[in-house]
């Protein structure tokens, strides 16, 4: 079964474009080490919650929008694989410094998820 890496990320609206550049360089570069899907999509029907959200799961600030992102591979074991080259790659290397990051990586939520359903 598949294996899925999930995001939640808050981006500010004035630094989509960078963030959109970000992920096009990067997700090529998932794909091109083999990862079977790359996708990112930014929230526009996400609205704040009583209890919980995706606004309230990054403590989203004026400005802001959530993009809700995943990349899917063949397996867990795969996925390590492909992490590993993606972080090792000197193309990523200028991403990796948070003054370039188009987004505050602290407040970004992921988690890897074993695919228990394909419809």
């Amino acid at each position: 079964m598949p294996y899925v890496d999930g995001f939640v990320i808050p981006v500010p609206r004035e630094n989509l474009e960078a963030y959109k550049k970000m992920a096009r360089e990067c997700g090529a570069m998932w794909k091109e080490y083999g990862a079977l899907e790359f996708r990112e999509n930014v929230a526009d029907d996400a609205p704040p919650g009583k209890l919980t959200s995706f606004p309230q799961s990054v403590i989203l600030e004026e400005g802001e929008v959530v993009l809700f992102s995943w990349i899917i591979y063949e397996s867990r074991a795969r996925r390590d694989e492909i992490n590993d080259k993606v972080m090792h790659d000197p193309r990523v290397a200028h991403y990796m410094n948070p003054a370039n990051m188009p987004f505050d990586a602290k407040r970004m939520i992921y988690g890897g998820f074993e695919m228990i359903i394909d419809l």
